[in-house]
C-alpha cells in the first residue's frame, strides 16, 4: 500500500521469505555497527499481530523531543497506522528512565486524509527549530502547520521530484541536516525560488552544504543521520551503498565533521524502499 508513492520500494527480486531473512541479518549488523561506535541503540521487536511490514521504519510514526514531548503522526497507508505503539513509549519511561511531559497526537488529521509522516516527511534542524519539508501525498500543509505551531518550528516547504519528474515521497530521501553540515540533493527541488530559499536558510544557520546528484539520491545518500555517541562525539550513520556513491571531496567534508558508520542494507533498501535514517527514531527525551 506504500509502494504507490515510493518508487524506491519493491525493487528486490527475492522471495518474501528470503527478503525477511536477509533484512533481519542486515538490521542486526547495523545495530552492532552503531553500538561499536558508542551509540546507545534501543531495539524494539515487531509484533506478529497486527501485521506491520514497514515497522522497520519507526521514525514515520513517532518523534521524541528534548523538552519531554512525544509526537505521534498521521500516516497515509492504513496498514502503517497500527505501528503507533504506546507500549514502546511506556517502556522508554519504565525501563529506560526517560521523562515524558506530554504526548502530542496528530493522528486525528487522518480523518480528513491529511498526512505528515514524522521525520520522514520533515527533516528537523532541532538546534535552529527549522522543519524542512518537501510536499507530497504523505506530507501535507495542514498537519505540517499544526506541528510547527504546537512545537514552535519554522517551516521551509518545497516541491521536489526525482530525475523522472516523479514527486519525492519523503524529505529525508533528499536531505539531512546535522549540527554543522547539511547534505541535500538541491537539483531535485522543482522550483528555483524554493531551491534558493532552502539553500539560503541552511547558509543562515551556518551549515556547510554537501550537494548530492540524482545518482547519489538514488543510492540513498540523502538518507543519513547525524547522532551523538556516549562520549558526545558526532557519528554520521548511513548505508554502505550511500557511502560508496559519494566522491572524495564529499567524504572528506563529512569525515571532518563526524565519525562515519556505514553498514550494508541492500535488501532493506531494495525491498522496503528506505535506508538507515528511516530505521532510526532518535530519542532526544531527557532522563
Amino acid at each position: 500500500m506504500t509502494a504507490e508513492s515510493n518508487v524506491f520500494q519493491g525493487q528486490s527480486t527475492a522471495t518474501p521469505k528470503e527478503q525477511q531473512e536477509a533484512a533481519i541479518l542486515e538490521f542486526d549488523v547495523l545495530v552492532d555497527a552503531l553500538r561499536s561506535s558508542g551509540i546507545n541503540v534501543l531495539v524494539e521487536n515487531d509484533t506478529p499481530d497486527p501485521h506491520t511490514p514497514d515497522s522497520i521504519f519507526p521514525n514515520n510514526w513517532v518523534s521524541f523531543h528534548a523538552d519531554g514531548r512525544v509526537v505521534l503522526y498521521p500516516m497515509e497507508a492504513p496498514n502503517r497506522r497500527t505501528e503507533r505503539r504506546t507500549d514502546i513509549i511506556d517502556r522508554l519511561v519504565n525501563e529506560h528512565g526517560f521523562q515524558i511531559s506530554d504526548v502530542l497526537d496528530l493522528s486525528e488529521h487522518e480523518a480528513a486524509e491529511h498526512y505528515l509522516e514524522g521525520t520522514g516527511s520533515m527533516v528537523l534542524d532541532r538546534s535552529n527549530r527549522v522543519a524542512y519539508a518537501c510536499l507530497s501525498s504523505r506530507t501535507q500543509l495542514t498537519p505540517l502547520g499544526d506541528f510547527a505551531q504546537r512545537m514552535d518550528y519554522d517551516v521551509v516547504s518545497f516541491d521536489a521530484v526525482d530525475r523522472n519528474g516523479v514527486p519525492i515521497y519523503h524529505t529525508n530521501v533528499l536531505m539531512n541536516v546535522g549540527e554543522a553540515v547539511a547534505v541535500v540533493c538541491d537539483e531535485a527541488i522543482a522550483r528555483d525560488e524554493q531551491r534558493e530559499a532552502v539553500l539560503a536558510r541552511l547558509a543562515e544557520t551556518g551549515h556547510s552544504i554537501v550537494h548530492l546528484s540524482f545518482d547519489q539520491l538514488d543510492a540513498f545518500a540523502g538518507n543519513m543521520l547525524e547522532l551523538r555517541n556516549s562520549d558526545g562525539d558526532r557519528v554520521l550513520a548511513m548505508s554502505t551503498r550511500a557511502w560508496d556513491s559519494l566522491d572524495a571531496a564529499q567524504r572528506e567534508t563529512l569525515q571532518k565533521n563526524a565519525k562515519i558508520v556505514c553498514s550494508p542494507i541492500d535488501t532493506i533498501e531494495s525491498s522496503a524502499g528506505g535506508s538507515v535514517r528511516c530505521m532510526l527514531a532518535e530519542v532526544h527525551l531527557p532522563h
